[in-house]
């Protein structure tokens, strides 16, 4: 056995005996060389680190290959005795993100139905493809996070992953294959130059490992670097949260101004990774930043798809996006069944002090609701939540109970806001 077959397989057994026992190792299997080797090696290191391992097939249906991709994969967990799993998906592609990256979205959200806690994914990607990644990544203008390139070890916020063939190349795949051999399908996309990865690989990359033999190493090496310096960033800006207090969904502008530009941005950026809220795009972190200088009693509210950020009362708020409460929306309730509501289902009681049974209808605030408070008397619901500091978009989802006519009590997602008189909630 060469050295480098004998280190693929070290690599695999490595990886395996660090799963936690009991646990389940899924291989994303598509039917190529990497994903079948990588199976076949998860196989033999499973005789010596005993761990449940399975194997998953996505069937994305986009070319006529496709069934015969499944039948490979079929036979092939038959042939090591790996139960295999096949999902089929719907690839939206009206999404903006291109064909791959709707494919890829399609992907995850398979991984993450499948998985158990505990499990983990194994994916099959090499040195070739991190050197990809870096260069595609370079030519989008990326930061650290993007030339990082794809990570080895699961990542601290996610889907827990490996990658246990990374840092090999191709050319050791394709050698330990066919001396193991191991028989795979070419996907015939992949030869498709139309698609920015494969221009890379079979236009660009030949051109640079003319010039350097060693191009694919230095690239990956160089990501490699990327994903060290990443690293750090990530705990200055976990240091710079805890001088701020340590919530990462509210940061006090004041506080956060005094820091860099820079240091700003990473922060932002690291409080939404620490809340698991996608990243927002350069244009709109430094709208963001810009509206950070905005006047006091400004409503600043910027989004981006899966999250936004407000300011108000000196605060900035990072949250994920936030549905309204359509206005035509009513609900009968008794008090006390689970409260249904469009923004979710809560646990959540109300009922008179008396302990009589109630018929109650919720709808959503109109402006203009009283309720009737001990010792205050008849209270507006709009002063009444500006006085509990409410913030405006709370306001907005606000739902108001009603009983006989009566405003009775205020509540949204967040909890309940106001209670009349003669009420109490749990």
């Amino acid at each position: 056995m060469s050295s480098e077959a004998s280190s693929l397989q070290h690599r695999v057994d490595i990886a395996l005996a660090e799963t936690p026992p009991g646990h389940c190792v899924w291989v994303a299997l598509s039917g190529g060389l990497d994903s079948s080797l990588l199976l076949t090696l998860a196989v033999d290191a499973s005789r010596r680190h005993a761990r449940p391992l399975r194997a998953l097939h996505i069937h994305h249906g986009l070319q006529p290959a496709a069934d015969d991709f499944e039948r490979h994969c079929r036979l092939l967990c038959d042939a090591l005795a790996v139960p295999l799993h096949v999902e089929r998906v719907s690839v939206d592609t009206s999404t903006g993100e291109g064909l791959e990256g709707a494919a890829r979205q399609a992907r995850q959200a398979v991984f993450r139905q499948c998985l158990s806690a505990g499990d983990t994914l194994w994916l099959a990607q090499h040195r070739d493809d991190q050197a990809e990644t870096f260069l595609l990544a370079a030519l989008r203008g990326a930061g650290t996070r993007g030339l990082a390139g794809m990570s080895q070890r699961p990542p601290r916020i996610g889907l827990p992953h490996r990658r246990p063939l990374l840092g090999m190349p191709r050319a050791a795949l394709e050698a330990e294959a066919a001396r193991r051999g191991i028989d795979w399908i070419e996907d015939p996309s992949n030869r498709d130059t139309r698609q920015d990865r494969n221009f890379l690989r079979h236009r660009i990359v030949p051109l640079l490992r003319e010039r350097w033999p060693a191009a694919e190493r230095s690239l990956a090496r160089s990501a490699a670097w990327a994903a060290e310096a990443e690293g750090l960033l990530g705990e200055l800006a976990a240091e710079d949260l805890a001088r701020l207090g340590g919530q990462a969904g509210c940061l006090r502008v004041a506080s956060l101004r005094r820091l860099s530009a820079a240091r700003q941005r990473l922060l932002i950026r690291h409080c939404l990774d620490v809340q698991a809220l996608a990243l927002p795009p350069a244009a709109r972190l430094e709208s963001l930043m810009a509206q950070l200088e905005a006047r006091p009693d400004a409503e600043v509210c910027v989004r981006w798809p899966g999250a936004e950020a407000r300011v108000w009362r000196g605060a900035l708020y990072l949250l994920p996006t936030l549905a309204p409460l359509p206005m035509a929306w009513r609900f009968d309730w008794d008090g006390q069944s689970p409260l249904v509501t469009p923004l979710g289902a809560f646990a959540w009681r109300l009922q008179r002090d008396d302990g009589q049974p109630v018929r109650l209808r919720l709808a959503p605030r109109q402006g203009g609701e009283r309720l009737q408070l001990a010792r205050r008397g008849q209270r507006d619901l709009k002063r009444l939540l500006q006085e509990q500091g409410v913030p405006p978009w709370e306001r907005q989802r606000c739902w108001v109970v009603w009983h006989a006519g009566v405003a009775v009590a205020a509540g949204s997602p967040a909890g309940w806001l106001a209670l009349a008189e003669g009420w109490r909630a749990s």
